[in-house]
């Protein structure tokens, strides 16, 4: 009788699943050289999207991004497990936002700049009408407080929930709701020609974001 071989075809092999985002970081924090890359090209496109709708300039948002990903690397062991890693990586980018909202006036952007970055992340339909209202969603939001203005960025452009941007910004969600309640009323009157054709919600990523501990 011939004895079954020592490696069955790769096709009955159990696929391994990915390792979370915790078991990442733990590799980092234990010395492995290429984990917190890998959580870096999980995650770095919708940091940059909150940074980018938060600042409202792109060399800005790539700073922010950059600054929060080298804080997050030399930190990591500060991470305790209280909440999923894509929280404490929102918070540490959104923190770092708010840094240099609070630090200096954010510099003018040129229209060319914004509806580039705007096309990136925008659907190739309709391109040309999401890219005006984007321009126009992120003027409005810089009359915003620097509080007001994430709170928003967060839950009505980016979907998060309540709660999950509560726990980024580590306030209560009362505040949150409070805060994108007066953020909202001050918007009103700026975006209510753009009522019947968009929303906040259709020039940012167009999914909800749930964090989840991948």
């Amino acid at each position: 009788m011939n004895s079954p071989p020592d490696n069955p075809p790769t096709a009955e092999r159990a696929v391994r699943p990915a390792p979370s985002d915790a078991d990442l970081l733990a590799r980092h924090i234990g010395g492995d050289p290429h984990a917190f890359s890998e959580i870096v090209k999980r995650h770095r496109d919708r940091m940059w999207a909150v940074a980018l709708r938060t600042l409202g300039d792109p060399d800005e948002a790539a700073d922010a991004v950059q600054d929060a990903f080298v804080s997050a690397y030399r930190k990591a062991e500060s991470f305790r497990g209280e909440a999923a890693v894509t929280t404490w990586l929102h918070r540490i980018v959104v923190n770092a936002c708010l840094d240099r909202m609070r630090r200096k006036t954010i510099r003018p952007v040129a229209d060319d700049e914004l509806i580039e970055a705007a096309e990136r992340d925008a659907p190739l339909t309709d391109q040309a009408g999401e890219r005006d209202v984007s321009l126009e969603v992120t003027a409005a939001l810089k009359l915003l407080p620097a509080d007001q203005r994430a709170a928003l960025v967060l839950v009505d452009m980016m979907g998060y929930s309540v709660d999950d941007a509560a726990a980024v910004l580590g306030v209560p969600a009362g505040t949150v709701k409070s805060r994108c309640a007066r953020g909202r009323a001050k918007l009103v009157p700026v975006l209510a020609h753009l009522r019947n054709r968009t929303d906040l919600s259709r020039v940012s990523s167009g999914k909800g974001a749930e964090l989840r501990d991948g």
